[in-house]
């Protein structure tokens, strides 16, 4: 699949503004700003850019607890994303949820279970088909989420009614301190997908343009009508499970290293000088631009408002 120059681009910038973010939540977190845990997605960014870039506002996104760079890059305002995070009243859930979700950018909520978000993306394409549009669901799911039950019920329920849905695992070889050879007997997840009929492909997920042609083709073939594919992203975190996790030997500091010889940012900057698609000058330009964005964004949504004590129970009952 071709991508324009611009496109390329694109895919650059949205990389860095979601590393930028990220590392700026990693930074308050350790100053105790955040309201609750902050799961770092330092070294995933290509999937996340990859995977939301290029969809249309009305398709639907389904994030893990990792996809700041998947939300900024599908339009979420970045000011709404850190609100939440910090538990500000102009955040996507009030400041309440910690848990990303935005109708208007199509951003499906986030489960406090592993694994709730294949429901959630299923029970979207079953919407999509009954109103009979041609939107398409796109559901970012970890490799320890691979394990649980409810991927292969949704997963079956996918394929048997050619639901428009586009399952993309984030295969980061972790389940918090379990690698994934310990944890799923398929040599890859994307094998999963030959139990239920449907196309499953696993690509390098430490580059942006090879991910973005992979989930593309899978999004064009649900708008078509023709049913869900699973495309698996083999990418690594760079940091622990969560901000405050006491670092445990189950990785080695070379295997660490090793992955960040492949950094996807590095990676695909390379790739926009050689082939002469940007300059020095030009993504230097991106570079600040997205810094000065993070300073201007943190400072507002430090100075707003909490939530008001008072809406402690909106939202949470039916009236």
């Amino acid at each position: 699949m071709e991508f324009s120059n611009e496109d390329q681009i694109r895919l650059y910038r949205n990389m860095v503004r979601g590393r930028r973010f990220d590392e700026g939540l990693v930074e308050l977190f350790a100053k105790g700003r955040v309201a609750g845990m902050w799961h770092s997605g330092i070294g995933q960014e290509a999937v996340g850019a990859a995977a939301a870039t290029f969809l249309r506002r009305e398709d639907w996104l389904g994030i893990t607890h990792r996809g700041v760079t998947a939300a900024l890059s599908k339009g979420l305002e970045p000011d709404k994303w850190l609100a939440e995070s910090l538990g500000r009243a102009g955040g996507t859930g009030g400041g309440k949820s910690r848990k990303c979700a935005d109708r208007q950018h199509g951003i499906l909520p986030g489960g406090g279970t592993i694994g709730s978000c294949f429901p959630l993306a299923a029970g979207a394409g079953i919407a999509v088909k009954r109103l009979g549009t041609d939107q398409v669901v796109v559901c970012l799911f970890g490799d320890g989420a691979a394990e649980r039950g409810t991927l292969h019920e949704c997963m079956n329920l996918a394929a048997l009614w050619k639901l428009p849905v586009v399952w993309v695992c984030e295969n980061n070889q972790y389940s918090i301190t379990t690698h994934v050879k310990k944890a799923l007997a398929a040599e890859n997840v994307a094998d999963l997908a030959q139990g239920y009929g449907m196309p499953g492909v696993t690509v390098d997920g430490q580059d942006v343009v090879t991910v973005a042609g992979a989930v593309l083709r899978a999004v064009e073939r649900a708008r078509r009508g023709e049913g869900p594919s699973l495309v698996e992203c083999q990418t690594y975190r760079y940091r622990e499970h969560g901000e405050g996790d006491i670092p445990t030997p189950y990785r080695t500091r070379e295997e660490v290293e090793t992955w960040k010889q492949r950094d996807p940012i590095t990676l695909h900057r390379k790739r926009l000088l050689d082939e002469e698609i940007a300059s020095e000058e030009q993504l230097a330009d991106i570079d600040r631009g997205i810094e000065q964005e993070v300073a201007e964004v943190t400072q507002r949504v430090m100075e707003s408002p909490w939530p008001d004590v008072k809406e402690a129970f909106t939202n949470v009952y039916l009236d």
